[in-house]
């Protein structure tokens, strides 16, 4: 791709605005510093003292955040706890400059949540402890779906797309519920001008009118299940091709180091990954990929176009260590003029 091209397509994101629907969690790091540690008078325990507290957007939420770091407009649609961690969220989307008037506020839920105590110790090593986990475990209620779907059918005549995140393994406890899957793909069907694109953990063999983003072990999961890994390049072409056929449309399938499989029913091209030097960190690297991919789709970029943009956009954020970056635009004309120049 030609600078001139890639600088084209992006002049068009800040005209964008897209839907970002799914699971909302809080991603809460606790940095805890061993040399303050006390033992707890009633258990004997060591007690573990937290220094900071930070706070950031996870998984829909990383989603919406990447988008926005590349100049598109963003509306969080969602559903959080009335609650701290929920308050937590909403203003860590907002300090992104993300529009959080789509999230359902419901006092029966959780809002979801990833703890990650980081450890200090005495000679400066940092290592995450075990996380804690918030999730919701009951069936998500069917006033919640029906507010969810309002609040799109509302909003989707101003935006250009919809991204979906599809996060909680639980079926029908997180936000994309069968009901609220299949009203997707009616309005995906109902609207092809716009783009839907999705990324779902455990179903994303389900969707069917949308374009989707798995990385290889969800899309052979999807189509052979039990199989196990690693996945030869074959396998990942023939689980893209038959989740095409299925879903009626393209499959971008994400192979790491490999880089993006654009799977189509009649076959699939490999668009190359952006090399990287050294030290990665891999953490929301498909979250950046899929925002690139929409953003890149919603301005008029062809398939392979959006596929390179993608990558693109990873090899930026995984270059970032220890957070779950971002990119901007000039970061991501920035990765082109650096792999250029090495190739």
């Amino acid at each position: 791709m030609e600078r001139a091209r890639l600088q084209e397509l992006l002049d068009r994101w800040r005209a964008l605005r897209f839907v970002v629907l799914g699971d909302y969690f809080l991603d809460r790091y606790l940095h805890i510093d061993r040399t303050l540690a006390e033992t707890s008078l009633e258990t004997g325990l060591e007690a573990h003292q937290v220094v900071e507290i930070r706070n950031s957007p996870g998984a829909a939420g990383n989603v919406a955040a990447n988008l926005a770091a590349l100049g598109v407009g963003v509306l969080a649609l969602g559903v959080i706890g009335e609650d701290g961690l929920g308050y937590d969220l909403a203003r860590a989307l907002e300090s992104r400059g993300i529009d959080t008037a789509g999230l359902v506020r419901a006092p029966e839920r959780y809002t979801p949540t990833y703890t990650k105590p980081m450890l200090r110790e005495p000679d400066g090593r940092v290592h995450e402890l075990s996380r804690l986990d918030v999730k919701n475990r009951t069936i998500l209620p069917a006033p919640i779906e029906e507010d969810l779907l309002g609040r799109l059918a509302d909003v989707l005549p101003s935006c250009d797309g919809v991204v979906i995140a599809d996060q909680a393994p639980e079926r029908n406890c997180g936000v994309v519920t069968d009901r609220v899957r299949e009203a997707l793909g009616s309005l995906a069907e109902q609207h092809p001008e716009k783009v839907f694109l999705v990324d779902s953990r455990v179903r994303i063999g389900e969707y069917r009118g949308i374009l989707l983003k798995p990385n290889d072990r969800e899309a052979v999961g999807a189509v052979t299940p039990g199989v196990e890994g690693p996945y030869t390049r074959a396998q990942a072409e023939e689980a893209g091709r038959t989740l095409a056929r299925r879903a009626g449309r393209p499959v971008f399938v994400t192979v790491g180091e490999g880089g993006v499989l654009v799977c189509e029913e009649e076959g699939c091209t490999r668009v190359p990954a952006v090399p990287v030097d050294g030290e990665i960190d891999i953490v929301g690297a498909g979250d950046s990929t899929i925002a690139g991919l929409a953003a890149a789709l919603a301005s008029g970029a062809r398939l392979t176009e959006a596929a390179l943009i993608g990558n693109l956009v990873a090899s930026v954020t995984i270059r970032q260590i220890g957070v779950t970056g971002t990119a901007s635009q000039a970061q991501v004309l920035e990765a082109l003029s650096r792999w250029q120049s090495a190739v």
